[in-house]
């Protein structure tokens, strides 16, 4: 999978777990730009994407997360 093919399923994922169409993700975006995005919802973005890609994300994997860019790093890496 590429990386926008990866990016257009996590914009996606944000999309329908913050229940916003309009919602617009960068690498940079992080927990405290969007107002939702506290530590339950992080889990149901992590539990959706390791559903949609077919995961089975760490806790040493997910710990050091910072942004989203981070993730669809960690993703790509994963899914190579």
């Amino acid at each position: 999978m590429d990386k926008q093919s990866i990016f257009d399923a996590v914009q996606e994922i944000f999309r329908d777990n913050f229940d916003d169409e309009e919602l617009v993700i960068t690498r940079e975006t992080c927990a405290d730009d969007i107002e939702d995005w506290d530590s339950l919802e992080q889990i149901n973005l992590l539990t959706a994407m390791e559903k949609k890609f077919g995961l089975k994300f760490k806790l040493d994997d997910v710990r050091g997360l910072e942004n989203v860019g981070d993730l669809l790093d960690l993703i790509e890496r994963l899914t190579a």
